[in-house]
């Protein structure tokens, strides 16, 4: 549950940081994204990194979630990968 908290709350504040028109709608699939990849072996800095350059991409009526979108679009999620130092 912390990294769950802890997660929203930096996931807030980079798209607040981040991008300036960045809605509530983009806070919650980037908090729903997260939440997806709570499991992962990197830290919550970059998975937030990932899921926020995810979001960007995707154009703003998509209706999948980003875990969705992300099989769909397998070169996105490399350079978002990338970006955010996954890998």
């Amino acid at each position: 549950m912390k990294f769950t908290i802890g997660a929203l709350c930096l996931s807030v504040a980079v798209l607040a940081g981040g991008a300036a028109h960045a809605g509530a709608d983009d806070v919650k699939w980037v908090a729903k994204c997260v939440s997806d990849n709570a499991d992962a072996k990197v830290s919550v800095e970059v998975v937030t990194k990932y899921c926020t350059c995810m979001n960007n991409k995707m154009d703003d009526n998509e209706t999948l979630s980003i875990t969705a979108w992300e099989k769909k679009n397998p070169a996105e999620m490399k350079a978002c990968e990338k970006e955010a130092g996954w890998k």
